[in-house]
């Protein structure tokens, strides 16, 4: 069986471990049968832990009961950059080893629901965990709009960006990231109300900034380019310009001169909105989740 799974850049700002939007770059994962373990891996990633250690394996190996299996990842999205690799690997492994329930595979494994979410349905997402399950509500978007994304040659893990929050926070910045968050999710359902102060938030973003003491540059970057917003891409380190499509060819050029003045190797890429999320064999498994919009 074969499976594919598109990124995802989660939080967005203000929404963090809830907002997600999936992102045209994909990992397929085939598994068959085979006399023994067998793991090969192409793209991004390729030859890394090509072993039962392979997030792939793992979660096949898991599902299917067994591991005589051959397992063929082949990846776009890049690793540990924020823009949801574990979560789409994950995904597609347990579609293509057949899982009944492919997100609730993920989600488990990657530890919180929202680029797990992204990558099932595609387009933009609120998930959260509702009385032990996932719950997923396909969100309103502009199809106009267009992600300009940093990419360092820079990892940062999620566990590390999340050693570095504080264990409680203020009602006053709970309150803020809540005003934020509205703003944002009106924002993406139509740019002509979205405002760089959308994407301001107290929860994770100015926390994580000394593991990039880059990011705030880069970020400055993006909005001089013309992005309407800005925000980390997940746990970073990777950093995302939201513009409207016909603006982010100059966006992309403003932030590769600001990524080339900081001195630091890496690709701007220019990404759409996946609005299909998880193909292949088991892509009807989509119906177990609860969307408002057409996918």
């Amino acid at each position: 069986m074969r499976a594919r799974a598109p990124a995802s850049s989660a939080n967005l700002g203000p929404g963090f471990d809830t907002l997600a939007i999936a992102l045209d770059r994909y990992v397929e994962v085939e598994v068959e049968p085979a006399s023994r373990l067998i793991v090969r891996s192409e793209g991004e990633g390729a030859g890394m832990s090509d072993d039962p250690s392979h997030l792939a394996a793992r979660v096949a190996i898991d599902v299917a009961g067994t591991d005589h299996l051959a397992i063929t990842v082949r990846s776009q999205i890049p690793i540990s950059r924020g823009l949801g690799s574990s979560a789409a690997l994950a995904l597609a492994a347990a579609a293509a080893a057949g899982a009944t329930d492919p997100l609730a595979v993920a989600a488990a494994m990657d530890g919180h629901p929202d680029n797990a979410a992204a990558s099932m349905v595609g387009g933009l997402v609120a998930a959260a965990r509702v009385k032990g399950g996932v719950h997923v509500v396909r969100l309103p978007l502009d199809v106009s709009l267009a992600f300009v994304v940093i990419v360092p040659d820079v990892t940062l893990s999620t566990s590390r960006a999340r050693q570095a929050l504080p264990t409680d926070v203020s009602r006053e910045s709970a309150a803020f990231n809540l005003s934020r968050m509205a703003l944002l999710v009106a924002g993406l359902a139509d740019s002509r109300v979205l405002i760089s102060e959308a994407t301001e938030d107290r929860l994770h973003q100015d926390y994580r900034s000394p593991l990039f003491p880059a990011a705030p540059k880069l970020l400055a970057g993006l909005s001089a380019g013309g992005a309407l917003a800005v925000c980390w891409s997940g746990a970073g380190p990777s950093l995302l310009g939201i513009c409207h499509g016909v603006d982010a060819p100059g966006v992309q050029s403003a932030a590769e001169t600001a990524l080339a003045e900081a001195e630091i190797p890496g690709q701007v890429l220019i990404l759409h909105p996946d609005m299909h999320g998880l193909i292949g064999d088991v892509e009807a498994a989509a119906d177990f989740y609860d969307l408002n919009a057409d996918r």
